[in-house]
């Protein structure tokens, strides 16, 4: 009996894959656990291997190619049998368009009568790193019913003690390095914080491990700082330096970008004031960092100038309600706007 071997899911967010390479040709035959191909998903480089014996009737794919889940890749038989009905017809001039993930709609039937699309200029082929963050951010949208909170904290002395500090300072101190450890003394007051639902639970994690969203020349990328509920900010800043380095580098290993409970995506260079961030997935929050702006800010019958910035926080509600991540993020403010706490 003919056998279809499909593009396999390999992943709760994987969407398609790519053929690297074809281990096959037609004719060859086979056995059970033989690998077939050779594909690229969104993490790794894995093979797909046959599930039966037989013989190669057909391969349906070209090494390059990418296939979405379950599309067909190549069709097993006895050498002696007909698969003609199996073979999928090739797409004729009249036939629907793929829409790729990058589409904003779909094509309706009643379109091919339309006139052609004007040029749109030069195609920027999306990186694997690029796709990979495509597929899982349009995941999370998708799938974790998030709720937004903000709030606006005074890091007037924060900025003041940055300078102090830096004066004399081995490695210099940064926003990301006081954030990292307020949120880390907030997440061991509010443990809810690092949940993750587990079935019918709510699993706690054993460590303080938060992501960091770092700007390469390939996208964003997301190194983890590790056991953050145990380090000084001075050892939060050489940890977060190194994994900096690397990241630009692109020496970051799989296990440096995986975990965590929360990220911190901080735009204050940018000059972008206010945000919300897009949970990263198997975490249970993000928080968005806004620019530091100069304020005036009415005090005892003056005006004096005060620097804030903006905080949002974008919460997955199945593992935590509205109250607990708003005394989060208020306990993180308090902190930011009381630096010598974190000292």
């Amino acid at each position: 009996m003919a056998t279809e071997v499909t593009m396999p899911k390999l992943g709760q967010t994987m969407v398609e894959g790519t053929v690297v390479r074809t281990s096959v040709k037609p004719g060859d035959q086979v056995r059970q656990g033989d690998v077939l191909f050779e594909i690229e998903t969104d993490k790794a480089t894995v093979d797909v291997e046959s599930p039966a014996d037989g013989c190669v009737k057909r391969i349906l794919v070209q090494d390059g190619q990418t296939l979405p889940v379950n599309a067909p890749m190549l069709i097993l038989a006895a050498a002696d049998e007909a698969i003609d009905d199996l073979v999928p017809a090739a797409p004729s001039a009249a036939a629907s368009p793929a829409v790729s993930i990058a589409s904003p709609v779909a094509v309706s039937p009643a379109a091919f009568t339309a006139p052609p699309s004007p040029s749109t200029g030069p195609v920027i082929p999306l990186s694997p790193h690029h796709r990979q963050m495509a597929e899982k951010l349009l995941w999370s949208k998708q799938n974790i019913p998030c709720f937004y909170l903000n709030i606006r904290a005074d890091v007037t002395e924060l900025m003041a003690l940055l300078d102090t500090l830096n004066a004399s300072a081995a490695i210099p101190l940064t926003l990301d390095d006081f954030l990292l450890r307020a949120v880390a003394v907030s997440m061991r007051h509010y443990p809810i914080m690092t949940g993750r639902l587990d079935d019918d639970a709510i699993r706690l994690a054993e460590t303080l491990d938060i992501g960091l969203a770092v700007e390469t020349e390939d996208g964003m990328t997301i190194p983890r700082v590790r056991d953050c509920g145990d380090k000084s900010v001075y050892e939060l800043a050489a940890c977060r330096t190194a994994l900096s380095e690397q990241a630009r580098a692109g020496t970051l290993s799989p296990d440096d970008q995986q975990g965590g409970s929360i990220t911190i995506s901080n735009l204050s260079a940018s000059g972008v004031e206010m945000f919300i961030p897009i949970v990263i997935p198997g975490q249970t929050s993000i928080l968005g960092v806004g620019a530091i702006v100069d304020t005036l800010v009415p005090a005892e019958g003056d005006l004096p100038v005060r620097k804030l910035i903006n905080l949002t926080i974008s919460v997955d509600h199945k593992v935590v309600n509205g109250a607990e991540a708003a005394q989060f993020l208020d306990f993180v403010k308090k902190h930011l706007e009381h630096p010598d706490t974190l000292i």
